[in-house]
């Protein structure tokens, strides 16, 4: 996931750090006594929530393919930067997947603007004072110019109007070095997707060489994060240096201003436009086949870890729901797609291209639901800003209220493949989770397959299956597709056009480029 958006900031979350994978979950469970608690959620849909519900239950819950599937993803393909040989593997992977399950799967092509990875990035200290200086390209990052960079280092503390005039007649020529906030909260990712574009503008207005972001991340972890918008490389070369290291780079710039140099070597490698893929299957509907209901998660990831909480968890999830919803044999009144998005992490682009490739057909598709933060427990969904379908979405999950799923929130987010779906006027879906240990490995070299805790990842498999099988089956849409107007008028009472102007998303939406036409 890239980020998460303002509306969670108000969200309260525990902190509970999952163990290593666990075996499947065991029959006596608190779980498994929501088979129990299984109530109709439509009293005349073919066949109730409550009957899929139990049927859902034991296949997911039980013995499954569940935690292979994603061990292989993670494990033997690993991170799956969008563009790469990984990303291809994965595609492979999961058409297999959807195979295996009986599931018809396709895949479909789009065009990712350019390809990019990362060489050998090296950032030294020139003069007497040496240390270490542990760094990472930022995602799609121009490299620097061939020999790297030679420049002073000049902290220019939070890149605030203030601090870019105090330091006005250091920076041209200069390599800045950005400090950030320890990242611990929802809100801390938010600032970490949020702060950048203001700050790359004035570093590039002063002349600036390069810029440094101080890791948001103890104990030396690096991550890798991009601010690109539409798959566009970056304007300045950029990097993340490890927080320990920046600190101290910092300290030693204080303590001998104007004097410390660095020499930056950051040849990445950049390719010409590709063809990348969307993973799209899909289990028929018996009486409105032509309408249908989305489940997705992005499949792409970042490559220093193996991105398995962000996303690979919930791709194996978004499978692993069409697999235990086609076991049960029942079939719903509309089709469930079940679709795993690439191009997420450079700008929603998999979704995005998926939106204008069927936007004929989006009149038929009544709710688009998205997982994409890691396992930790789903409190609800964030409905993007549609107070409108809140009744039916509780309905739906009725059977699961022992598990306290329905708490749901009507803000609206920029931050996962929902969102074009969204600009479009259409029902979405986005799980609000726990915490958990999603945000200390966030993009990091740590995210790897011993943070997935397998019961919780069946939990919300659980959720999502049942979420597409209910909204599916119902009778009736559970809310309408809205004109460009009423999306306006949304966006003002959520605030989603302040998050989008801070995103670089509202030109697009000005130019009618993104989102519904008038």
């Amino acid at each position: 996931m890239r980020r998460r958006i303002a509306s969670l900031i108000f969200f309260t979350c525990t902190l509970t750090l999952a163990s290593h994978t666990r075996a499947q979950i065991p029959e006596n469970d608190p779980l498994h006594r929501a088979q129990s608690s299984a109530t109709a959620c439509t009293t005349d849909a073919s066949s109730s929530c409550a009957e899929a519900t139990a049927k859902i239950l034991p296949l997911i819950l039980g013995p499954s393919p569940l935690q292979e599937n994603l061990r292989r993803l993670t494990d033997e393909i690993g991170g799956r930067v969008t563009g790469s040989p990984a990303m291809e593997r994965a595609v492979q992977w999961a058409t297999s997947a959807f195979r295996a399950a009986a599931v018809d799967v396709h895949t479909e092509k789009y065009q990712l603007p350019l390809t990019w990875s990362e060489s050998d990035t090296r950032l030294e200290l020139l003069g007497e004072i040496k240390f270490p200086l542990r760094t990472v390209s930022l995602g799609w990052s121009p490299a620097t110019p061939p020999g790297g960079i030679e420049a002073n280092i000049v902290d220019i503390a939070y890149g605030t109007p203030q601090d870019f005039a105090a330091a006005a007649t250091q920076i041209k020529g200069a390599i800045l070095l950005v400090h950030t906030d320890l990242g611990t909260t929802w809100a801390d990712l938010f600032n970490e997707y949020s702060r950048p574009p203001e700050i790359i503008d004035r570093a590039m207005k002063a002349g600036a060489a390069a810029i440094l972001w101080e890791g948001a991340r103890e104990r030396l972890l690096l991550y890798r994060h991009t601010n690109t918008t539409d798959g566009q490389l970056e304007k300045i070369p950029q990097a993340i240096l490890a927080r320990e290291d920046a600190l101290r780079l910092s300290r030693t710039v204080l303590a001998y201003p104007g004097k410390i140099r660095v020499r930056f070597s950051m040849p990445n490698k950049i390719g010409p436009p590709a063809d990348q893929q969307n993973v799209v299957a899909e289990i028929p509907g018996y009486e409105k086949p032509e309408e249908s209901v989305i489940l997705g998660a992005h499949l792409d990831s970042w490559d220093l870890g193996t991105g398995a909480l962000d996303n690979g968890c919930n791709a194996a999830l978004v499978i692993e729901a069409a697999r235990a919803l086609k076991a049960t044999g029942l079939r719903p009144r509309r089709t469930i797609r079940f679709i795993l998005f690439g191009g997420e992490e450079e700008g929603l682009l998999g979704s995005w291209a998926y939106v204008k490739t069927h936007r004929a057909e989006l009149d038929k598709i009544r709710a688009v639901i998205i997982f994409d933060s890691g396992i930790g427990r789903v409190t609800g969904y964030s409905l993007g800003g549609r107070a409108d379908i809140t009744p039916a979405v509780r309905e739906v999950l009725k059977p699961l209220d022992f598990w306290d799923v329905n708490r749901h929130t009507t803000d609206a987010q920029t931050g996962t493949d929902h969102f074009d779906f969204l600009l479009e006027g259409l029902p979405t879906l986005v799980a609000n989770q726990e915490e958990a240990n999603y945000l200390p490995n966030y993009h990091a070299a740590s995210d790897t397959l011993d943070k997935v805790d397998i019961r919780e990842l069946k939990l919300n498999t659980t959720i999502a299956a049942l979420t597409a099988w209910g909204l599916a089956d119902r009778a009736n849409p559970i809310g309408k597709r809205l004109s460009r107007a009423e999306l306006e008028t949304l966006m003002k009472e959520t605030a989603l056009d302040q998050q989008m102007k801070s995103m670089g998303y509202w030109q697009a939406w000005e130019k009618g480029t993104r989102g519904r036409q008038p």
